[in-house]
């Protein structure tokens, strides 16, 4: 094995995390949050899965592909996040900036899968 196999990527953006097919795994959860489009007032949903990367919720208020949101999980401050699927009411987002691990683990022993 040569050094660049060993050597740990950290990566800021989704979207270089994508581009090298280095997404996170996800957890599957339910937690309660606050999702925000721009522009409009917050709403209720329902975390489904979780990871460093991203999250799925269950939304009733649907949302194109591409709309930019804030989600505001229990004891943190507002990630933000872009709509990258909807399927029925369920949204898939993508966040700006990867979660801290010491944040997704504290939210995960907070609300276990």
């Amino acid at each position: 094995m040569n050094s660049a196999s060993l050597r740990t990527i950290s990566y800021k953006r989704y979207e270089d995390a994508a581009r090298e097919d280095r997404s996170a795994p996800r957890v599957c959860v339910k937690i309660p949050a606050i999702m925000r489009p721009s522009g409009s007032s917050g709403y209720s949903v329902i975390v489904r899965n979780l990871s460093l990367s991203g999250v799925a919720c269950e939304a009733l208020m649907g949302m194109a592909a591409g709309t930019q949101v804030r989600l505001t999980l229990p004891g943190l401050m507002a990630i933000q996040a872009k709509v990258i699927w909807k399927d029925c009411n369920i949204v898939g987002c993508a966040f700006s900036t990867m979660l801290n691990p010491v944040a997704l683990q504290n939210i995960l022993t907070r609300f276990p899968a």
